[in-house]
């Protein structure tokens, strides 16, 4: 008579009513929910971290690409030696040639756009309170084609009046009170040259849009003014402090590095986005990197329950084993019966843990407005971490790891106490019976 095939129907139902038997029957389903809950506990925090993880770098790398410039031209202040006074005085490195060099910088393959921009500190106030600020000098034109800046949805006001006035985060307008319509007074260290030295320079400016980028720290400090405004108010009448240049692809930002620096010449330096936020990505990917691990173990852990439920359940079953090695059973065949116990429980353990993850991960938006409720408002704080709320993105990579872990885990450990079950000697196992 043939042997049965490898994982036979029998088996299944063998191990089936194993799993499934009471502890008056000499089944161990204390120590088999235990470890069900375990891995189901394990995984679902697994998948939770990770599309919040990822939920975070991709909210993150969004902001900065939705409001900052993907890479910036600019050049390096030069110093001059006066042969008659031989005194060296610096040069600040402006860019007069603006419009042509944006021109050449756009024509480059993979450039989407470049656009000539003034950049300045100032101090505004309205009535007794007061705030810094960084000016954004633009051109109506540019100032619509930033996502962030542009979003209509997170928006107040026209940004077509954006000429008529300037544009301010929504952080500026609650710190310092401003709506639509309100007059802002921008102050600046630098301003007119007199006989006596420079004097500061002190403006009002109507408030005609204000935005949201998504970012605290953003929207708390920057102001937009028209390109002709801020040459005036800067001193920077003709000239540029920089090219704000945009690809199609900002991930490898890095390639366009040296076709910049060849096209703009001497003293030209290039500053991407991923030189601002590097270190904090990478930081990023190390902290997801340590969260994996950590959380992996939780996950052995949990599978080593199961051990200990197949070593009591071959225990039990002693009587039963001797039985069907009499019978004709091969050691295989034992062997497969305990194994498919405790991979019974490490596939619905990991099944039930993905639904928990999944469905925490698309309900994380509730679950931390349970979390602020209860906590008085205090669970995020965006001037820490930067960005409004917490999100979650889920990979079907980051899934399909957390799920090859734990059934990888789950079917190594149950490997040990199945060969103990499957080299249980017969005879010794019906002495006493």
């Amino acid at each position: 008579m043939a042997n049965p095939p490898p994982f036979s129907r029998f088996e299944f139902m063998i191990a089936w009513r194993y799993l499934r038997a009471r502890r008056a029957e000499g089944g161990v389903s204390v120590m088999t929910w235990i470890s069900l809950i375990g891995i189901t506990l394990g995984v679902m925090a697994l998948i939770a971290t990770l599309a919040v993880r990822a939920g975070f770098r991709a909210e993150f790398v969004d902001t900065v690409l939705g409001a900052n410039a993907h890479s910036t031209l600019y050049y390096t202040p030069t110093y001059v030696t006066n042969e008659l006074t031989e005194e060296t005085y610096t040069v600040p490195g402006r860019i007069e040639d603006y419009d042509a060099l944006a021109q050449k910088v756009a024509a480059l393959p993979g450039v989407v756009r470049a656009a000539p921009v003034v950049r300045g500190q100032v101090m505004v106030t309205m009535g007794d309170r007061s705030n810094v600020a960084e000016v954004y000098g633009v051109t109506d034109g540019e100032l619509q084609a930033i996502p962030r800046i542009a979003d209509p949805e997170t928006a107040q006001g026209n940004i077509a009046d954006f000429d008529k006035g300037i544009a301010i985060g929504i952080g500026i307008a609650r710190e310092l009170g401003l709506t639509l319509g309100d007059k802002l007074q921008v102050i600046s260290p630098n301003g007119a040259k007199t006989a006596f030295g420079t004097t500061p320079r002190i403006s009002t400016y109507d408030v005609v849009y204000i935005f949201s980028a998504g970012r605290y720290d953003i929207d708390r400090t920057r102001i937009y003014m028209p390109m002709a405004e801020a040459q005036s108010y800067f001193n920077r009448e003709g000239a540029a402090d920089e090219i704000e240049v945009y690809v199609d692809n900002p991930e490898k930002i890095d390639d366009w590095t040296s076709p910049l620096l060849n096209l703009a010449g001497d003293n030209a330096m290039v500053w991407t986005w991923k030189d601002s936020s590097g270190s904090f990505l990478r930081a990023l990917d190390i902290e997801d990197d340590v969260m994996f691990v950590i959380l992996s173990v939780l996950v052995l852990i949990a599978s080593m329950n199961i051990t200990s439920g197949l070593i009591m359940l071959v225990k039990n079953k002693g009587r039963d084993i001797g039985i069907l090695r009499t019978m004709g059973l091969s050691e295989g065949s034992v062997l497969r019966v305990f194994f498919l116990c405790g991979a019974f429980t490490g596939v619905i353990g990991t099944v039930a843990g993905v639904i928990l993850g999944v469905v925490f991960a698309l309900n994380v938006d509730h679950i931390m407005a349970f979390v602020n409720m209860i906590s008085g408002g205090g669970a995020w704080d965006p001037s820490v971490r930067g960005i409004y709320e917490l999100p979650a993105k889920l990979l079907p990579w980051d899934i399909a790891r957390a799920v090859g872990l734990s059934l990888a885990l789950s079917f190594i450990v149950t490997i040990f106490p199945a060969r103990r079950a499957a080299r249980m000697n017969p005879v010794e196992a019906l002495r006493y019976e």
